[in-house]
């Protein structure tokens, strides 16, 4: 499913701050970079506030970088572009967004909604095909025709972010980023929502970056994971990989709090507790950005800020505990 040899999007130390005082900025997204190749899920976890949402949104120009490039199929998404070459560039990256609620225009009808794009993009030829086209679009995501005049208050949850997944498809994207899109769900929706995901995927050879918390999801739906902690990229592997050797502290610390449905193993296992409290992203700390709730933080880990390095094959950290050689 993957094509390691085709990049799709390349993010290279991509940041992104905002002014939030008359002398305080809050570094949202630092010095990122990774690649995203063609066919693939790549997951991105971390705690709320890490800068997840931002990189997403960021990637795909809804806010613009402060620095860095990200590229798209080889162009900068955030060089200069004429208003048509922009326009292609809109029509090949799409979004599903996390609140299904808060996402969809409430007095648009569903066929409006998920039409707007087609519109926009002039892909159909006539109110016809324009009708015919969210006909199927709607049946592709698993509602039927007779939803195209409805309201979105009208749907629940699972239905509306259905509703979301087929207006992001109606463009026929090739990348799209899912930006925690079950995450206001029910436990029992969610399932649907990423099988959904999924289907689409294999059929249509969509690429998708995952952004969401619960780790168990992201292992299920991604090739690989990212793993980002207030607004730098720690770790990035495989997902079995990630689940079986996490290298950084924080990774380690992530994944032992997920919880085991088996008592016997729960109350056995060991649980990495985390020092102190989340330091604030408007002033990150110096040198390691966890050092301050490392369990194994190391003097070097306070004044410098540890070099992001291919640790084995296709692993890569930001850690001193595995950088000593090379610092």
């Amino acid at each position: 499913m993957t094509n390691k040899n085709e990049k799709l999007v390349e993010v290279k130390n991509l940041k992104k701050y905002f002014k939030v005082g008359k002398h305080q900025v809050l570094h949202a997204v630092d010095n990122l970079t990774f690649d995203i190749y063609k066919g693939e899920t790549l997951g991105l976890v971390g705690e709320s506030g890490c800068g997840k949402s931002t990189t997403g949104r960021t990637i795909i120009r809804l806010y613009e970088a402060t620095a860095g490039e990200v590229l798209f199929e080889g162009i900068n998404v955030h060089g200069k572009q004429t208003k048509e070459d922009l326009k292609k560039l809109n029509r090949k990256m799409q979004m599903i967004f996390q609140d299904p609620y808060a996402s969809l225009n409430p007095r648009m009808t569903v066929m409006d909604i998920i039409a707007e794009g087609i519109d926009i993009h002039r892909l159909a030829n006539g109110p016809k095909e324009r009708k015919d086209k969210v006909y199927e679009l709607l049946e592709t995501v698993g509602l039927n025709r007779e939803h195209a005049n409805r309201y979105p208050h009208e749907f629940s949850g699972g239905q509306r972010q259905r509703i979301g997944i087929a207006r992001a498809l109606a463009v026929e994207p090739e990348f799209i980023i899912a930006d925690e899109p079950i995450s206001a769900l029910d436990v029992s929706i969610q399932a649907q929502v990423v099988n959904l995901m999924q289907n689409l995927q294999e059929e249509r050879h969509l690429t998708y970056l995952f952004i969401a918390h619960d780790l168990s999801m992201v292992k299920f739906i991604s090739d690989r994971i990212g793993v980002m902690y207030l607004g730098s990229l720690i770790e990035l592997a495989k997902s079995d990989e990630l689940y079986d050797d996490p290298l950084h502290p924080y990774t380690q610390a992530l994944l032992s709090a997920i919880p085991i449905p088996d008592p016997i193993i729960e109350r056995s296992r060991q649980r990495i507790v985390l020092q102190g409290d989340l330091p604030s992203p408007i002033n990150p700390p110096t040198g390691c950005r966890f050092h301050t709730r490392c369990p194994r933080a190391m003097d070097v880990c306070i004044t410098h800020e540890p070099k992001w390095f291919e640790v084995k094959d296709k692993h890569w950290a930001a850690c001193h505990l595995h950088d000593l050689n090379k610092f």
